[in-house]
Protein backbone atom coordinates (compact mmCIF):
# COMPACT_ATOMS: atom_id res chain seq x y z
CA UNK A 1 0.00 0.00 0.00
CA UNK A 2 3.26 2.66 0.37
CA UNK A 3 4.10 1.33 -3.01
CA UNK A 4 0.89 2.21 -3.61
CA UNK A 5 0.43 5.61 -2.46
CA UNK A 6 4.17 6.50 -3.99
CA UNK A 7 2.52 5.83 -7.36
CA UNK A 8 -0.86 7.46 -6.92
CA UNK A 9 1.14 10.63 -6.08
CA UNK A 10 1.55 10.82 -9.84
CA UNK A 11 -1.61 11.52 -11.81
CA UNK A 12 -0.86 9.88 -14.82
CA UNK A 13 0.62 6.70 -12.69
CA UNK A 14 -3.03 6.80 -10.78
CA UNK A 15 -5.08 6.80 -14.00
CA UNK A 16 -2.94 3.81 -15.25
CA UNK A 17 -3.57 2.07 -12.14
CA UNK A 18 -7.36 2.56 -12.45
CA UNK A 19 -7.65 2.13 -15.72
CA UNK A 20 -6.25 -1.28 -15.36
CA UNK A 21 -7.84 -2.10 -11.94
CA UNK A 22 -10.84 -0.04 -11.79
CA UNK A 23 -13.88 -1.84 -13.51
CA UNK A 24 -15.42 0.51 -15.99
CA UNK A 25 -19.26 -0.82 -16.15
CA UNK A 26 -21.56 2.07 -15.41
CA UNK A 27 -24.45 -1.05 -14.99
CA UNK A 28 -23.36 -2.11 -11.67
CA UNK A 29 -23.88 1.50 -9.77
CA UNK A 30 -26.02 0.91 -7.27
CA UNK A 31 -28.64 3.27 -5.00
CA UNK A 32 -28.99 2.40 -1.05
CA UNK A 33 -28.98 4.92 1.97
CA UNK A 34 -29.72 8.06 -0.81
CA UNK A 35 -26.23 6.98 -1.96
CA UNK A 36 -25.26 6.74 -5.34
CA UNK A 37 -22.49 3.33 -5.13
CA UNK A 38 -20.63 3.09 -8.39
CA UNK A 39 -20.25 -0.62 -7.66
CA UNK A 40 -21.40 -2.87 -5.16
CA UNK A 41 -17.93 -4.04 -4.16
CA UNK A 42 -16.60 -2.31 -1.09
CA UNK A 43 -13.68 -2.75 1.46
CA UNK A 44 -14.15 -3.59 5.15
CA UNK A 45 -13.33 -1.71 8.07
CA UNK A 46 -9.88 -2.83 9.09
CA UNK A 47 -7.83 -2.38 6.53
CA UNK A 48 -7.88 1.84 6.10
CA UNK A 49 -8.23 1.88 9.81
CA UNK A 50 -6.99 6.02 9.65
CA UNK A 51 -8.18 6.88 6.15
CA UNK A 52 -4.84 6.95 4.82
CA UNK A 53 -5.13 5.03 1.84
CA UNK A 54 -8.55 6.56 -0.01
CA UNK A 55 -7.34 7.53 -3.35
CA UNK A 56 -5.23 4.38 -3.69
CA UNK A 57 -8.12 2.32 -3.16
CA UNK A 58 -10.41 4.52 -5.09
CA UNK A 59 -7.59 3.91 -7.90
CA UNK A 60 -8.52 -0.13 -7.45
CA UNK A 61 -11.74 -0.09 -8.17
CA UNK A 62 -13.69 0.09 -4.77
CA UNK A 63 -17.22 1.22 -4.76
CA UNK A 64 -17.03 1.97 -1.00
CA UNK A 65 -14.29 2.20 1.76
CA UNK A 66 -15.37 1.87 5.40
CA UNK A 67 -12.92 3.37 7.72
CA UNK A 68 -11.75 2.78 10.79
CA UNK A 69 -12.85 1.42 13.24
CA UNK A 70 -11.91 4.38 15.07
CA UNK A 71 -12.08 5.47 18.56
CA UNK A 72 -12.57 8.63 20.42
CA UNK A 73 -8.62 8.57 21.70
CA UNK A 74 -5.81 7.20 19.88
CA UNK A 75 -5.05 3.85 21.06
CA UNK A 76 -2.24 1.69 19.81
CA UNK A 77 -3.82 -1.99 20.04
CA UNK A 78 -3.32 -5.28 21.14
CA UNK A 79 0.26 -6.18 21.46
CA UNK A 80 2.27 -7.21 18.36
CA UNK A 81 1.96 -10.21 16.18
CA UNK A 82 -1.48 -9.79 16.15
CA UNK A 83 -2.29 -10.70 12.88
CA UNK A 84 -1.93 -14.15 10.98
CA UNK A 85 -2.61 -16.17 7.72
CA UNK A 86 -3.84 -19.08 7.75
CA UNK A 87 -3.17 -20.36 3.52
CA UNK A 88 -4.53 -23.73 4.15
CA UNK A 89 -7.79 -22.33 4.90
CA UNK A 90 -8.04 -19.06 2.86
CA UNK A 91 -8.15 -17.35 6.54
CA UNK A 92 -6.91 -14.71 8.58
CA UNK A 93 -6.53 -14.56 12.62
CA UNK A 94 -6.21 -10.97 14.15
CA UNK A 95 -6.86 -9.55 17.17
CA UNK A 96 -5.81 -5.71 16.24
CA UNK A 97 -7.47 -4.26 18.87
CA UNK A 98 -8.60 -1.00 17.69
CA UNK A 99 -5.74 0.34 16.87
CA UNK A 100 -5.92 3.50 15.30
CA UNK A 101 -4.64 7.54 15.44
CA UNK A 102 -8.50 8.99 17.46
CA UNK A 103 -11.04 10.30 16.20
CA UNK A 104 -9.91 13.91 15.72
CA UNK A 105 -7.26 13.05 13.69
CA UNK A 106 -9.14 10.65 10.95
CA UNK A 107 -11.68 13.24 11.10
CA UNK A 108 -9.34 16.17 9.64
CA UNK A 109 -7.70 13.53 7.07
CA UNK A 110 -10.89 13.14 5.84
CA UNK A 111 -11.56 16.58 5.29
CA UNK A 112 -8.36 17.20 3.44
CA UNK A 113 -9.17 14.45 1.63
CA UNK A 114 -12.43 15.54 0.31
CA UNK A 115 -10.93 19.28 -0.49
CA UNK A 116 -8.08 18.06 -2.50
CA UNK A 117 -10.61 15.28 -4.42
CA UNK A 118 -12.90 18.68 -5.08
CA UNK A 119 -9.76 20.67 -5.77
CA UNK A 120 -8.50 17.59 -8.61
CA UNK A 121 -11.92 17.45 -9.84
CA UNK A 122 -12.45 21.58 -10.27
CA UNK A 123 -8.76 21.75 -12.03
CA UNK A 124 -10.33 18.55 -14.54
CA UNK A 125 -13.14 20.06 -15.37
CA UNK A 126 -12.18 23.32 -15.95
CA UNK A 127 -9.12 21.72 -18.36
CA UNK A 128 -11.90 19.87 -20.03
CA UNK A 129 -14.16 23.09 -20.32
CA UNK A 130 -11.42 25.24 -21.88
CA UNK A 131 -12.09 27.08 -24.88
CA UNK A 132 -15.74 25.53 -24.73
CA UNK A 133 -18.88 28.23 -24.68
CA UNK A 134 -20.66 28.19 -21.49
CA UNK A 135 -24.03 27.33 -22.41
CA UNK A 136 -22.18 24.32 -24.29
CA UNK A 137 -20.54 23.01 -21.00
CA UNK A 138 -21.31 19.21 -20.09
CA UNK A 139 -23.25 19.66 -16.61
CA UNK A 140 -20.58 19.33 -13.69
CA UNK A 141 -22.64 15.78 -12.89
CA UNK A 142 -22.57 13.99 -16.07
CA UNK A 143 -20.98 10.68 -15.69
CA UNK A 144 -18.08 10.34 -18.56
CA UNK A 145 -16.92 7.03 -16.85
CA UNK A 146 -13.82 8.82 -16.11
CA UNK A 147 -12.02 7.47 -13.32
CA UNK A 148 -11.16 10.41 -10.56
CA UNK A 149 -12.90 13.12 -11.97
CA UNK A 150 -15.43 15.13 -9.95
CA UNK A 151 -18.49 14.08 -12.36
CA UNK A 152 -17.49 10.50 -11.99
CA UNK A 153 -19.44 8.39 -9.25
CA UNK A 154 -17.39 9.26 -6.17
CA UNK A 155 -16.13 6.94 -3.62
CA UNK A 156 -18.57 6.41 -0.84
CA UNK A 157 -16.93 6.71 2.74
CA UNK A 158 -18.44 4.53 5.58
CA UNK A 159 -16.92 5.32 9.39
CA UNK A 160 -17.09 2.34 10.93
CA UNK A 161 -16.95 3.69 15.25
CA UNK A 162 -16.05 1.46 18.45
CA UNK A 163 -15.10 2.82 21.98
CA UNK A 164 -11.94 2.62 23.67
CA UNK A 165 -10.77 -0.11 25.38
CA UNK A 166 -10.47 1.26 28.71
CA UNK A 167 -14.05 2.71 28.48
CA UNK A 168 -16.52 0.91 30.36
CA UNK A 169 -19.32 -0.51 28.99
CA UNK A 170 -22.23 1.36 31.13
CA UNK A 171 -20.11 4.30 29.49
CA UNK A 172 -20.16 2.82 25.84
CA UNK A 173 -22.91 5.25 24.53
CA UNK A 174 -20.69 8.26 25.04
CA UNK A 175 -17.59 6.94 22.93
CA UNK A 176 -19.93 6.28 20.38
CA UNK A 177 -21.36 9.68 20.60
CA UNK A 178 -17.89 11.60 20.26
CA UNK A 179 -16.88 9.62 17.34
CA UNK A 180 -20.47 10.46 15.58
CA UNK A 181 -20.41 14.23 16.13
CA UNK A 182 -16.58 14.35 15.23
CA UNK A 183 -17.39 12.33 11.61
CA UNK A 184 -20.39 13.29 11.00
CA UNK A 185 -19.42 16.11 8.15
CA UNK A 186 -16.80 13.54 6.84
CA UNK A 187 -18.48 10.35 6.11
CA UNK A 188 -21.39 8.77 3.80
CA UNK A 189 -22.67 6.47 6.51
CA UNK A 190 -21.64 5.22 9.61
CA UNK A 191 -21.37 1.59 10.92
CA UNK A 192 -21.77 0.74 14.76
CA UNK A 193 -19.10 -1.60 16.08
CA UNK A 194 -20.53 -4.15 18.60
CA UNK A 195 -19.29 -7.71 17.27
CA UNK A 196 -15.34 -7.14 17.35
CA UNK A 197 -14.22 -10.03 19.75
CA UNK A 198 -10.67 -8.07 20.17
CA UNK A 199 -12.30 -5.71 22.48
CA UNK A 200 -12.79 -7.19 25.85
CA UNK A 201 -16.77 -7.25 26.95
CA UNK A 202 -17.15 -5.50 23.42
CA UNK A 203 -19.68 -8.04 22.25
CA UNK A 204 -21.60 -7.87 25.80
CA UNK A 205 -22.96 -4.41 23.80
CA UNK A 206 -24.49 -6.53 21.39
CA UNK A 207 -27.14 -7.49 24.59
CA UNK A 208 -30.60 -5.44 23.10
CA UNK A 209 -30.70 -3.23 26.16
CA UNK A 210 -27.07 -2.39 25.74
CA UNK A 211 -27.98 -1.47 22.00
CA UNK A 212 -30.80 0.33 22.00
CA UNK A 213 -29.44 2.69 24.60
CA UNK A 214 -26.07 3.38 22.22
CA UNK A 215 -28.46 3.31 18.47
CA UNK A 216 -31.34 5.23 20.05
CA UNK A 217 -28.96 8.09 21.22
CA UNK A 218 -27.00 8.00 17.97
CA UNK A 219 -30.02 8.35 15.92
CA UNK A 220 -31.33 11.54 18.52
CA UNK A 221 -28.22 13.16 17.52
CA UNK A 222 -28.60 12.29 13.79
CA UNK A 223 -31.63 14.23 14.07
CA UNK A 224 -30.40 16.58 15.83
CA UNK A 225 -27.10 17.32 13.64
CA UNK A 226 -29.07 17.22 10.38
CA UNK A 227 -31.17 19.80 11.52
CA UNK A 228 -28.79 22.59 12.33
CA UNK A 229 -29.00 23.68 8.67
CA UNK A 230 -30.88 23.03 5.67
CA UNK A 231 -28.51 21.20 3.69
CA UNK A 232 -27.56 18.72 6.14
CA UNK A 233 -29.29 15.40 6.03
CA UNK A 234 -29.38 12.33 8.78
CA UNK A 235 -26.68 10.02 8.13
CA UNK A 236 -27.23 6.48 7.52
CA UNK A 237 -26.55 4.23 10.39
CA UNK A 238 -26.00 0.19 10.27
CA UNK A 239 -25.19 -1.62 13.27
CA UNK A 240 -22.44 -4.55 12.24
CA UNK A 241 -22.94 -8.17 13.97
CA UNK A 242 -20.85 -11.07 14.59
CA UNK A 243 -21.39 -14.20 13.09
CA UNK A 244 -21.68 -16.11 16.58
CA UNK A 245 -25.44 -15.05 17.16
CA UNK A 246 -27.45 -17.33 18.37
CA UNK A 247 -31.11 -17.25 15.88
CA UNK A 248 -32.79 -15.56 19.61
CA UNK A 249 -29.88 -12.97 19.57
CA UNK A 250 -30.51 -11.74 16.14
CA UNK A 251 -34.21 -11.66 16.46
CA UNK A 252 -33.19 -9.32 18.91
CA UNK A 253 -30.96 -7.46 16.61
CA UNK A 254 -34.20 -7.36 13.78
CA UNK A 255 -36.45 -6.46 16.12
CA UNK A 256 -34.03 -3.57 17.72
CA UNK A 257 -33.68 -2.50 13.62
CA UNK A 258 -36.78 -2.00 12.89
CA UNK A 259 -37.82 0.13 16.31
CA UNK A 260 -34.88 2.41 16.30
CA UNK A 261 -35.66 2.36 12.15
CA UNK A 262 -32.20 1.39 11.22
CA UNK A 263 -30.99 2.27 8.17
CA UNK A 264 -29.26 -1.77 7.21
CA UNK A 265 -27.03 -4.20 9.18
CA UNK A 266 -23.25 -5.34 7.99
CA UNK A 267 -23.65 -9.22 8.36
CA UNK A 268 -20.87 -9.96 9.47
CA UNK A 269 -17.84 -9.46 11.11
CA UNK A 270 -15.24 -12.33 12.63
CA UNK A 271 -15.82 -15.66 14.36
CA UNK A 272 -14.10 -17.31 17.50
CA UNK A 273 -15.27 -20.32 16.23
CA UNK A 274 -12.39 -22.80 14.90
CA UNK A 275 -14.28 -25.51 13.81
CA UNK A 276 -13.54 -27.47 10.77
CA UNK A 277 -9.91 -25.64 9.88
CA UNK A 278 -7.50 -27.18 7.77
CA UNK A 279 -4.99 -25.52 10.09
CA UNK A 280 -3.50 -28.15 12.44
CA UNK A 281 -4.34 -27.62 16.53
CA UNK A 282 -1.04 -27.09 17.77
CA UNK A 283 -1.05 -24.29 14.78
CA UNK A 284 -3.88 -22.40 15.98
CA UNK A 285 -3.00 -22.77 19.57
CA UNK A 286 0.43 -21.16 19.01
CA UNK A 287 -1.93 -18.42 17.16
CA UNK A 288 -3.71 -18.08 20.22
CA UNK A 289 -6.80 -15.43 20.21
CA UNK A 290 -8.46 -13.35 17.42
CA UNK A 291 -11.18 -13.48 14.94
CA UNK A 292 -11.04 -15.91 12.02
CA UNK A 293 -11.75 -14.19 8.96
CA UNK A 294 -12.18 -15.40 5.37
CA UNK A 295 -13.10 -18.47 3.57
CA UNK A 296 -14.42 -20.40 6.68
CA UNK A 297 -17.07 -18.04 7.82
CA UNK A 298 -18.71 -17.70 4.26
CA UNK A 299 -21.27 -20.03 4.82
CA UNK A 300 -22.10 -18.65 8.07
CA UNK A 301 -22.10 -15.28 6.90
CA UNK A 302 -24.23 -16.41 3.98
CA UNK A 303 -26.42 -17.93 6.34
CA UNK A 304 -27.15 -14.87 8.70
CA UNK A 305 -27.82 -12.52 5.77
CA UNK A 306 -30.44 -14.85 4.13
CA UNK A 307 -32.14 -15.57 7.61
CA UNK A 308 -32.29 -11.22 7.99
CA UNK A 309 -33.75 -11.11 4.60
CA UNK A 310 -36.43 -13.45 4.99
CA UNK A 311 -37.13 -12.60 8.69
CA UNK A 312 -37.74 -8.98 7.52
CA UNK A 313 -38.82 -9.47 3.76
CA UNK A 314 -36.06 -7.34 2.74
CA UNK A 315 -36.83 -4.39 4.97
CA UNK A 316 -33.40 -4.08 6.24
CA UNK A 317 -30.43 -3.21 3.80
CA UNK A 318 -27.55 -5.70 4.20
CA UNK A 319 -24.12 -5.39 3.45
CA UNK A 320 -22.66 -8.75 3.02
CA UNK A 321 -19.03 -9.35 4.49
CA UNK A 322 -17.84 -13.03 5.03
CA UNK A 323 -15.15 -15.11 3.12
CA UNK A 324 -15.76 -13.14 -0.58
CA UNK A 325 -12.75 -14.04 -2.98
CA UNK A 326 -15.11 -14.50 -6.15
CA UNK A 327 -17.62 -13.42 -8.34
CA UNK A 328 -19.18 -16.67 -7.43
CA UNK A 329 -18.58 -15.61 -3.77
CA UNK A 330 -20.57 -12.19 -4.55
CA UNK A 331 -23.68 -14.06 -6.26
CA UNK A 332 -23.80 -15.97 -3.62
CA UNK A 333 -24.08 -12.82 -1.27
CA UNK A 334 -26.62 -10.58 -3.31
CA UNK A 335 -28.86 -13.51 -4.23
CA UNK A 336 -29.08 -14.66 -0.12
CA UNK A 337 -30.68 -10.81 -0.29
CA UNK A 338 -27.32 -8.67 0.49
CA UNK A 339 -27.74 -5.13 -1.24
CA UNK A 340 -23.87 -4.79 -1.21
CA UNK A 341 -20.66 -6.91 -0.08
CA UNK A 342 -17.54 -6.12 1.44
CA UNK A 343 -13.74 -8.00 1.28
CA UNK A 344 -11.03 -7.71 3.36
CA UNK A 345 -9.34 -11.38 3.75
CA UNK A 346 -10.04 -11.69 -0.31
CA UNK A 347 -7.97 -8.74 -0.54
CA UNK A 348 -5.48 -10.09 1.30
CA UNK A 349 -5.32 -13.43 -0.78
CA UNK A 350 -6.48 -12.15 -4.08
CA UNK A 351 -4.78 -9.07 -4.79
CA UNK A 352 -5.44 -5.45 -6.35
CA UNK A 353 -7.44 -6.97 -9.15
CA UNK A 354 -10.61 -8.33 -6.88
CA UNK A 355 -13.09 -5.68 -7.81
CA UNK A 356 -12.59 -6.08 -10.99
CA UNK A 357 -12.62 -9.61 -11.21
CA UNK A 358 -16.10 -9.96 -9.45
CA UNK A 359 -17.78 -7.30 -10.87
CA UNK A 360 -16.89 -8.33 -14.04
CA UNK A 361 -18.51 -11.46 -12.92
CA UNK A 362 -21.09 -9.64 -11.67
CA UNK A 363 -22.01 -8.48 -15.49
CA UNK A 364 -22.14 -11.42 -17.31
CA UNK A 365 -24.75 -13.02 -14.68
CA UNK A 366 -26.49 -10.30 -12.54
CA UNK A 367 -28.59 -12.36 -9.78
Amino acid sequence: MNMMKLGCSVGAIRKSIATQFAPSNGALSRELFGLQFKNPVGLAAGFDKNALYLTELEALGFGFVEIGTVTPKPQAGNEKPRLFRLPKDKALINRMGFNNDGVNVVAQRLKEWREKQLATGNRQLASRNEGIPNSNRPAQTEDTHSPLTIDHSRLIIGGNIGKNKVTPNEDAWKDYEICFRALFDCVDYFVVNVSSPNTPGLRELQEKDSLRKILSHLQTINQQESGTETDRKPKPILLKIAPDLTPQQIDDVIDLALEIKLDGLVATNTTISREQLHTTDAELQAIGAGGLSGAPVRLRSTEIVKYIHQKTNGQIPVIASGGIFTAEDAKEKLAAGASLVQVWTGFVYEGPAIVKNICSGLSTNRP
